[in-house]
This record gives C-alpha cells, structure tokens and sequence, in this order.
C-alpha cells in the first residue's frame, strides 16, 4: 500500500470548512465523517481531517493556538502549472479564504502562492519546472 497523508486541523465551523475545501478541489468522503469530524480528500494520498475544535482537543492536551495569529506549520502542495497556482489561490479567496497572506515566490523554475483556509491554516501552493532546477555545483 502507497504511504498516505493524513492532515488534521482544528476548525471552528464544520460546515463553513468543509464547503471551503470543496471549493478549492477536495471531496467530503462520506465514510470517514460525524458530527464532528470530515475527511476530505485531496487525492487518493492526501487527506485533510477537519476536526471541532472539541474533537480536536481529545486527540491532545495542548492547547489548539489560533492559526490567525501565530502558525506552527506551512502545509505545501504541488501544482500542475502556474496558472492553476493562481486559479486555486483565487478560489481559495472567493471562498472564504485569504488569498496570499505570504509573499509570493517565482524564482522562474519555481512560482507559489499560498492561501490561508477560514481558520487561519495556511496553505502553499508550488508549481516547479524540474528540467529548469538549477544543479548543486
């Protein structure tokens, strides 16, 4: 079996996430889901779980920081081009997200934006044109 991913993030309103990640691409698995949790999934080895923050908390006795204000990681993703680095980040916008809340990057063989979701998550999208990487001298 291929390595999975399996993302869990704290969210404050289900319902208002999960429709923001159908938005920007993932679907709501209808097996792995309750009250307060949803599987969505970005592809057939990425998975976000979206958690209450109640749910959340009986994972961890530390306390969930607001990613509004402070950010303990970047979570990345590749992209198949520029321009769907730019569509998903518009989207992402539109839906209830913000859009680039990091500079942007293009360093020519290299081009990403980032976007965060409506609990604060902050999401980096990258396109990389592998035959243009610079080699290690």
């Amino acid at each position: 079996m291929e390595r999975m991913i399996f993302v869990n993030l704290p969210v404050r309103d289900l319902a208002r996430s999960i429709a923001f990640y159908e938005a920007i691409g993932a679907s709501a698995d209808p097996v792995f889901r309750d009250d307060a949790t949803q599987m969505m999934r970005i592809s057939d080895t990425i998975c976000v779980m979206l958690l209450t923050h109640e749910k959340f908390g009986s994972f961890t006795s530390r306390r969930i920081p607001d990613a509004h204000e402070s950010a303990q990681v970047l979570l990345a993703l590749s992209a198949e081009s520029r321009d769907a680095v730019d569509e998903t980040t518009g989207i992402a916008g539109r839906a209830g997200g913000v859009a680039d809340p990091n500079p942007r990057q293009d360093h020519g063989f290299m081009y990403g934006r980032s976007f965060a979701d409506p609990d604060g998550h902050i999401w980096e999208l990258a396109w990389m044109d592998m035959s243009a990487i610079p080699q290690a001298a």
